[in-house]
């Protein structure tokens, strides 16, 4: 064997040792993945996503998914001659809207669950709907009234425990409804905060668009890798952090502060970004903690 293939060899090991420690950490852990934005529009990219948490399962972690569909709602809309319409990045969701949005994220729910499959793991999808998984009130932005837009109130965790404990993969569509049977649609971001802290997560990770936290976006040097829940509203409260980073960064700290041990910003663009942040010493995105740890 030539040397460079055994480099290549010895470097591919060295991988799997730096992984080792974390495998042992989590196994058999709960790892709540958000999973949207341009990593589910590019087929490759969701293709690295599910591998990314079907190995997890298979190391031994407890993933669940849950799934936005934004940009494939958004086309939807535009093909029945409507034009999407947003306050405060929360979709306007009129009835018709309301019955695309559960359209699409049905359809998208289930390709979801088929290419799980497709690479041996048993794979169920969900609603926020079934088993009164996500129930939820109405949501107002600023006072204003954006429809049928769902602000979760209650998770029944049972339903996702049952599945884990069963060896199965979880993928939840963010659609809940209230107490008088009323669909809402749910931003897949404060559904997927919900689930963990319902869960006792050990980890939460958001696949965004974005790096991580910035304390300004156009300063790549100002990256922040680590942030503790009082440092991050520190960063709120300044008016550094603003858009849609906001509301991410409050889940975040939502999350921390009920239990999450760890959550991950993390660029869903990056092919593999989950393992990368997840099963190396650097990591790749912005990782909240704990204030004391």
């Amino acid at each position: 064997m030539e040397n460079k293939e055994m480099e290549a060899l010895l470097k591919k090991a060295e991988v799997l040792i730096e992984a080792l420690p974390y495998i042992q950490k989590f196994n058999r852990k709960i790892i709540v993945v958000k999973y949207g934005g341009s990593a589910m529009s590019n087929p490759e990219l969701q293709k690295n996503v599910i591998k990314d948490v079907t190995l997890l399962k298979l190391v031994g972690f407890k993933p669940i998914i849950v799934h936005g569909g934004g940009k494939e709602i958004s086309r939807w809309i535009e093909k029945v001659g409507k034009t999407p319409e947003f306050v405060n990045g929360l979709r306007v969701t009129d009835d018709e809207t309301m019955e695309i949005a559960e359209m699409v994220l049905g359809k998208v729910n289930k390709s979801l669950v088929t290419m799980v499959q497709e690479l041996g793991v048993k794979a169920v999808g969900i609603s926020g709907k079934d088993g009164g998984l996500l129930k939820c009130e109405k949501k107002y932005s600023d006072g204003k009234d954006i429809g049928y837009v769902g602000n979760v109130t209650e998770v029944n965790a049972k339903i996702l425990l049952d599945l884990l404990e069963k060896d199965f993969l979880p993928i939840v569509s963010p659609i809940g409804f209230d107490d008088n049977f009323t669909s809402y649609n749910i931003n897949a971001d404060d559904a997927a905060c919900a689930i963990a802290k319902a869960v006792k997560a050990e980890k939460l990770a958001f696949l965004t668009d974005v790096e991580g936290v910035y304390r300004d976006f156009n300063d790549k040097s100002s990256f922040i890798s680590r942030l503790t829940a009082d440092e991050a509203d520190e960063l709120m409260e300044s008016g550094v952090i603003g858009g849609g980073m906001l509301p991410k960064l409050t889940n975040c700290t939502s999350a921390i502060r009920e239990g999450v041990n760890r959550v991950h910003i993390l660029d869903g663009r990056i092919p593999h970004c989950l393992l990368l942040e997840i099963f190396t010493n650097e990591g790749i995105g912005t990782c909240f903690h704990c204030d004391e740890d």
